[in-house]
């Protein structure tokens, strides 16, 4: 019974696909076993179920078989470059039977031939020709007609020929056709031989129309070409110059257009540049052109000459093997021989007397190497009798220290009275060369050690020399180039700054030279920035210790000197001052600070100096615009000491001003004279030292610039200080003593333009107070007694919302289940391409068991058989 159930669960097989699908469904539903039921917790009215009842097997064997058809299709191929693909109309349609199919193929293959048929049907005017000959007659083999000028007849084929190949048709026919009877020749159809005489005679017809038709063409053409030649006469004519000349001022101009197109058509291709060098690089370089300028000039100071130094061209023969290259000199000696020996005495002197010469040498390079030029000179001149001897006789070699030995003493003594001649001569070309030369600045220079003797370097030089001597200290020791170079150029920074303090505590100072020193100085300073921040501090440290000790001692401080204040100057030009805070401008801001409050003013030429500070200060601050009350307040001060003697009211003046004392009016000019003759100069730092020896016309005109450098300085003040909100407070005591106390009918005109510009720079800033208002903060509500409502979220449950927010959770949801079902696919595809690789092992290793076994038993077969023989053979 089993058996039977199981054949005819194989057995049965449908005629329609529908019919077999449906039974394998109702087989599977059948077996309880196939059948998976979803159960559900809860039971909800109105919602429909989908899948309460699943069928695993069946699903499963659908997606096997899909992935038969499709991956394992894919894996197989995968090795595979080239994939048969069958084009066919239909070949892959299931819906089109087999019979429309062939119909569609037929109609296709009809339409793609259509039209090919007339690719090899050639013109009536074209013919195939092979060297000239037509393709036609040669295969038919047939007499080639060589030209238009043969006969008819030649072409045709003869009675004998026709009757010798044919047998003897040719006569019958013409029995016929003599016959007359007309009617039945049209009937018939006509033989070989008369369609090949018509072809024959309609090639030739159809060669003699194109030879015609050819020849028409040509004297068509020589015709036409006779015609444009008289034409052509005609036509060009030459302009003459008087229309050219109209004719090129009508030219138009071309456009910018155009004429940048052209420009760039003829511009040339940019070309690679060299490798940018490095600071390094650019300092060795530097290095070796001063040494070899330095070079240059010792040897011209010593009176060397460039061309002695240089080696003569020695005279090569046509037959030398140019095989003595590596020596360095020639080691070779005249043989020569005494009393039948050979003379090596004179060997070993020659020796002595080259080791004496190359030491003399030494010595002498050392001096001056004047006297290895002379003996150049005359070795040279030796060699050249010694050649010309050579050239006379050939035995030179064996005679030449028998003549040597044969000159005499006398001879010796015209030689060297030659060679003084000759030196005498050389040192008075030389000698204007050697003094040029000494004159000249050396082109290297040692950093040095000690101030002393960096003073004694430019001690006596003009301002250009020490600033060669400087730029040429620092290229020829830059710091790339030793270890030591940079504390050397540190220590350089220092003894520079000492010298240019030392240049302005002269009674003249060299303030053209300072201000020239300043670029080698700012040069140094970019490179050590440290050294030199150092440096000035130390030199500012001083001076505050300075004058606080001559306060503890004296009471009160005195302006510094000239070099102080240049150093002031030179911070500002090396530093930045706009910085916050600073290491060395900070320190500089305070000491200038200090000046102006606590020196007392009690000379033309601490107004001078306090001026000039004032000054300083404008310039560190120009950029930051910080606010300085000491400057105000000096300001203030020069105004009232260029008052008279009298009570100050809407105002009151700060130390180191007084109200009351004998230094009021010092800036006071009452002669006016000197107030009419007075015009504005700026004033020098230099006329500090220059005061004493000046006249009272003098002091007065310099007092007048002071006071306009005054009203230029608060006007300066007051464009720098507009934008404070208390600008009017801090210019109210400035304002009121120009407005109520300066003088100003007694000025002079120019004095009156400054006062008048500094009044309305004060006057023209409006004053702008904004209102003091509270912080404004959010209101704090009041607390209330109506409940909070907090939303409760339900989890598991879709929550309310928008439309769009709906649609957005649907769309996620979405995304989720199928990303869900993708990595669920490509699981399935891994484990099913898994066990089709397993299975491939499996057969792999099968296949070889089976071999392995087979090759086993062969050879036991073999062995057995073996072993049988040699079982027989020893029986025997």
């Amino acid at each position: 019974m089993g058996k039977a159930t199981k054949r005819k669960r194989k057995a049965p097989v449908p005629s329609t696909a529908k019919g077999s699908v449906k039974s394998a469904m109702a087989m599977v539903k059948s077996n309880p076993f196939e059948v998976k039921v979803n159960r559900q917790k809860f039971n909800i009215l109105g919602r429909k179920t989908k899948n309460d009842v699943g069928l695993p097997g069946v699903s499963r064997s659908k997606a096997i078989k899909k992935r038969t058809q499709t991956l394992l299709k894919e894996y197989k191929e995968r090795e595979k470059a080239n994939v048969f693909k069958d084009k066919r109309f239909g070949e892959y349609n299931t819906k089109i039977s087999p019979e429309e199919k062939m119909i569609r193929r037929f109609a296709l293959e009809r339409q793609q031939n259509y039209g090919k048929k007339n690719i090899y049907n050639l013109n009536e005017d074209e013919e195939l020709t092979h060297y000239g000959q037509s393709l036609a007659e040669i295969e038919k083999l047939n007499d080639i007609v060589d030209s238009d000028s043969d006969t008819e007849e030649r072409g045709t084929l003869s009675a004998e020929l026709t009757a010798a190949h044919f047998g003897g048709g040719g006569g019958l026919l013409r029995k016929k056709a003599s016959s007359g009877q007309q009617d039945e020749e049209e009937e018939k159809p006509k033989s070989r031989k008369e369609l090949i005489e018509e072809m024959i005679a309609k090639s030739k017809q159809e060669k003699q129309e194109r030879q015609t038709r050819r020849e028409s063409a040509l004297e068509l053409t020589e015709k036409l070409d006779n015609d444009w030649k008289e034409i052509q006469t005609l036509v060009a004519r030459k302009t003459p110059k008087s229309e050219r000349k109209d004719k090129e001022v009508e030219k138009p101009k071309p456009d910018d257009y155009d004429m940048i197109v052209r420009e760039l058509g003829f511009e040339m291709k940019a070309k690679p540049s060299e490798r940018m060098k490095t600071e390094e690089e650019l300092a060795k370089e530097e290095q070796a052109r001063l040494q070899k300028l330095e070079a240059d000039r010792l040897r011209r100071m010593r009176g060397i000459d460039e061309q002695a130094n240089k080696k003569k061209p020695s005279h090569v023969s046509a037959d030398d093997l140019a095989d003595g290259f590596i020596l360095d000199k020639d080691d070779r000696r005249l043989l020569s021989y005494k009393d039948g020996k050979i003379n090596i005495e004179n060997e070993e002197e020659n020796i002595e007397s080259e080791e004496e010469g190359e030491k003399d040498e030494e010595g002498e390079e050392e001096s001056g190497k004047e006297d290895n030029e002379n003996e150049e000179e005359s070795e040279e001149e030796s060699a050249n009798e010694d050649e010309e001897d050579g050239a006379a006789d050939s035995h030179s070699d064996l005679e030449s220290d028998l003549e040597s030995e044969e000159e005499s003493p006398g001879n010796k003594e015209q030689k060297k009275h030659k060679t003084n001649e000759n030196e005498s001569q050389t040192v008075e070309k030389l000698d204007p060369k050697m003094e040029a030369a000494k004159s000249e600045l050396p082109y290297t220079f040692a950093v040095p050690d000690s101030y002393e003797t960096f003073q004694s370097l430019l001690a006596g030089r003009t301002i250009e020399q020490q600033l060669t001597i400087l730029e040429r200290i620092q290229k020829c020791n830059h710091p790339s180039l030793a270890v030591g170079n940079k504390a050397k150029l540190e220590k350089l920074f220092g003894f520079l700054l000492e010298y240019i303090g030392e240049l302005a505590t002269l009674d003249l100072p060299e303030l053209r030279t300072i201000d020239k020193l300043v670029l080698p100085l700012y040069n140094l300073c970019q490179m050590f920035p440290e050294a030199a921040s150092d440096s000035i501090k130390f030199i500012l440290r001083d001076a505050a210790h300075d004058m606080e000790e001559v306060i503890e001692v004296k009471g009160r401080a005195t302006f510094p000197g000239l070099d102080m204040l240049i150093y002031l100057k030179i911070t500002s030009l090396l530093f930045p001052t706009s910085d916050f805070w600073h290491p060395v401008v900070t320190p500089a801001f305070i000491y200038m600070s200090q000046l102006l409050t606590k020196c007392r003013i009690t000379t033309l030429q601490d107004v001078i100096k306090g001026l000039f500070i004032c000054c300083l200060f404008l310039e560190y601050i120009s950029l930051s615009r910080r606010f300085v009350p000491e400057v105000i307040n000096f300001l203030l001060g020069i105004l009232h000491i260029s008052l008279p003697k009298k009570q100050a009211q809407g105002y009151t003046v700060v130390h180191p001003f007084t109200p009351v004392g004998k230094n009021l009016e010092l800036l006071l000019v009452c002669d006016k004279k000197d107030l009419e003759s007075w015009q504005k100069q700026n004033l020098p730092l230099s006329i500090v030292t220059r005061l004493k020896e000046t006249s009272t016309t003098e002091m007065n005109h310099i007092r007048l610039s002071c006071l306009a450098l005054c009203f230029d300085l608060i006007k300066k003040c007051a464009a720098l200080y507009e934008s404070l909100p208390s600008f009017h407070e801090i210019m109210h005591p400035v304002r009121t003593l120009l407005t109520q106390h300066v003088p100003v009918n007694e000025y002079p005109e120019q004095m009156q333009e400054w006062y008048y510009s500094a009044l309305k720079e004060l006057e023209s800033k409006v004053k702008q107070y904004t209102p003091l208002i509270c912080e404004k903060k959010k209101p704090v509500p009041l607390k209330q007694y109506t409940p909070k409502i907090v939303k409760v979220l339900e989890f598991g449950r879709k929550q309310g919302g928008s439309k769009e927010e709906q649609e957005r959770k649907q769309l996620i949801q979405k995304h989720k289940r199928e990303l869900k079902g993708a990595i669920r696919e490509i699981r399935k595809d891994n484990q099913f391409l898994a066990r089709t690789q397993l299975s491939e092992i499996m057969e792999r290793d099968s296949d070889r068991k089976r071999k392995v076994k087979e090759l086993l038993g062969s050879l036991a077969t073999q062995e057995g058989e073996w072993k049988a023989m040699k079982r027989k053979k020893g029986k025997n």
